[in-house]
């Protein structure tokens, strides 16, 4: 595993920063042998990032079950945040006093009828569930086949909450959902200064009918997430697979492997190859300061006023 790093000697203090171990990884998908296999990878992870004392690590999108799998297979692996898969990362959280962020495939009932979602358990250094969240913007012809997007139905609660971690306070997103430039947006008017978003951004996946996909995701690692890290003055962190995915040895995914982390001026601090890798970063607000001359912030010079177009519906 490559170590890429952007740290000082000592990890930021709390509520003045935090220490961001991002994994980027390869490995098995779509059986219960895998969960085993990617649980017991997570808790080597988190040894090897609390060797750098850091204080928070993300992990890639539907982690736990892996991304490339069939609608039958993925209801099949979904579970409960509170069930037992789950039960074991927070008992690694707490027993190694790391914030871990965990994607996984949910299965809950909700509004009286089983629903499925493509979700992100966060632990705190403590053990205890931060955020559950489920992805609301769902992508590609497979996602929308496989799970209910999230925050539907009131029963669920807000969608996009900020949580503290370190006492820092953080947000996350789910994949595709690094491109909409609202759901920043939001999490910076709440508070956050830190955005984490897994992700599963590939070269090529093996849909549910049998082919194929025949275009890379397109890498918004250097364009759209630095630019929304400038924007609302935060850092955001984008946390994806490498390589190849494999179901019974058979090659089911092939991946970016294009992890990264920017600050609040746009900038990357650590950016991932495609091999497997932990980053490493110190996001700490008071190193950048503002990014415009004196009396110019974006969030407090917005004309909310006159947004109503924003939530026009689009056909």
């Amino acid at each position: 595993m490559i170590i890429n790093a952007y740290i000082k000697e000592a990890a930021p203090e709390e509520g003045k920063g935090i220490r961001l171990a991002v994994y980027q990884g390869k490995g098995p998908a779509g059986n219960t042998e895998a969960i085993s296999h990617n649980i017991a990878q997570l808790e080597q992870v988190v040894t090897a990032a609390r060797k750098f004392d850091a204080q928070l690590v993300s992990f890639p999108e539907l982690y736990l079950s892996g991304y490339a799998i069939t609608p039958e297979t993925a209801h099949e692996l979904a579970m409960e945040v509170t069930g037992r898969h789950l039960e074991k990362v927070a008992s690694i959280a707490h027993r190694h006093k790391i914030g871990i962020i965990c994607p996984y495939p949910e299965k809950a009932s909700i509004g009286g009828e089983i629903r499925y979602y493509d979700s992100i358990a966060v632990f705190g250094a403590d053990g205890s569930l931060l955020k559950n969240y489920r992805k609301t913007h769902l992508w590609g012809p497979d996602e929308k086949k496989i799970w209910n997007a999230g925050y539907e139905l009131e029963e669920e609660g807000e969608a996009y909450t900020v949580f503290r971690v370190n006492g820092f306070p953080v947000g996350v997103l789910n994949c595709y959902e690094a491109e909409f430039s609202e759901l920043a947006r939001i999490l910076a008017l709440k508070g956050a200064k830190l955005v984490v978003i897994p992700t599963a951004a590939d070269e090529s996946t093996l849909l549910s009918t049998g082919k194929w996909t025949v275009k890379p995701y397109p890498d918004v690692s250097k364009t759209l997430i630095p630019a929304h890290a400038y924007e609302n003055n935060m850092f955001i962190s984008y946390s994806n697979r490498c390589l190849d995915e494999t179901l019974d040895g058979r090659i089911v995914g092939r991946y970016l492997g294009n992890s990264m982390v920017a600050n609040s001026h746009g900038e990357l601090m650590v950016a991932a190859k495609n091999e497997v890798t932990l980053l490493l970063a110190d996001c700490i607000p008071s190193d950048y300061g503002p990014t415009h001359p004196e009396d110019t912030n974006y969030l407090v010079d917005r004309r909310a006023g006159l947004y109503k177009d924003l939530v026009k519906i689009v056909n």
